[in-house]
Parts: structure tokens; sequence; C-alpha cells
């Protein structure tokens, strides 16, 4: 049997890719294909999920053994056949390409095509161009603004008096201390 996939970016509206695979394949076949089809390097811990209808995870299937001391079942890229966990069309999976930001790739089973093999996958259609693999943390946490003067009301009221409050820095109102233990 032939497996034929449907993949898209949340990220990238024009993406897809279209997987055909043999059932008899493995996660990794898989996963090496889907690296392939977008260009992306194979140097991340990737995991697949299979999914429920409304794209929860259910069970995981991942690049190495982690070591996982759960009494659930623990899957295998390299070990597990395709046909093992998928069996029906539409069926749901996630493939986790970036781990640290938690970006992923969805895929559905469209097609089950019965009564032919293919001895290696390929991508049949492509469209759009993938995102990019990892994201640069720095971008997305700010070490490239700028550092112009942000003006003395960026922080709050340029009316500051420090007279307002104690020299402990709290504002007691009723000139007492609030944790001073006879209170309690």
């Amino acid at each position: 049997m032939i497996y034929r996939f449907t993949m898209i970016s949340d990220e990238v509206d024009d993406f897809m890719r279209e997987i055909q695979i043999d059932s008899e394949a493995t996660f990794f076949d898989f996963h090496e294909v889907i690296l392939k089809s977008v260009g992306y390097k194979n140097d991340q811990m990737t995991s697949f999920f299979i999914c429920d209808d409304d794209w929860e995870k259910e069970k995981e299937i991942t690049l190495e053994d982690m070591g996982s001391s759960s009494e659930e079942d623990i899957w295998i890229m390299k070990e597990t056949r395709l046909n093992e966990l998928l069996e029906d069309e539409k069926q749901k999976l996630i493939y986790v390409f970036d781990p640290l930001a938690e970006r992923v790739f969805f895929i559905e089973l469209s097609e089950i095509i019965t009564g032919k093999s293919l001895k290696h996958a390929i991508c049949s259609k492509q469209e759009g161009n993938p995102p990019a693999q990892t994201i640069d943390f720095d971008e997305i946490t700010g070490n490239n603004m700028s550092t112009e003067d942000l003006g003395e009301n960026f922080y709050g009221d340029q009316d500051y008096d420090t007279e307002e409050i104690d020299p402990d820095g709290y504002d007691l109102g009723n000139g007492g201390n609030p944790y001073e233990e006879d209170r309690y």
C-alpha cells in the first residue's frame, strides 16, 4: 500500500507538500523525506504525534529513545513502521520540526492506495516555501532593539516624588509596618 500525505504549516499560507510513501516504511523514512522536501538539515530532535480529529496529541514517535520511565509505550522512528500506527484515511499527525519553539507541520493521511508499493518515498507535489527551520531567539527576545532614548514618560509619571513613600520603598499609608508579628 502507498500512503499519500498532505502537509501544511500554520506559519505560511501558501505552503503545502504532498508526500507518497510505502505503508511498510518507517517513521524515520517519512522524517527523511519531509526534511528533503523542505530543505531542512537533520540536526533537530524532531517528533511525530498521532492526533485525534481535533489535532490533540495522542502517541509520540521520537527520533531517539529519550529514556522515559513511564508505563506508556515508547515509539522510535527507526523501529516503527507507518502501518503500525496509521490505518485510516484522514488520520492526523503533527511533525515537530523545531522543538525549542514548538513549531510544527500539520499532516493528514489523505489517501491510501492499495495494490501498489513504492521503493522510495517521494514528494509528489510542492507549493510555496517552507517556514525557516529554526527561529533566531535573539530577534524574538529583543536583543536587537534599538538603544534610543525612550524618554522619561516611558516608565511612568514624570512627576514621581520619592518623598511620597517610606524609606524602605513601601507606601505604608497608616504609618506602620503591615508585616509586624503582632498584626497577624
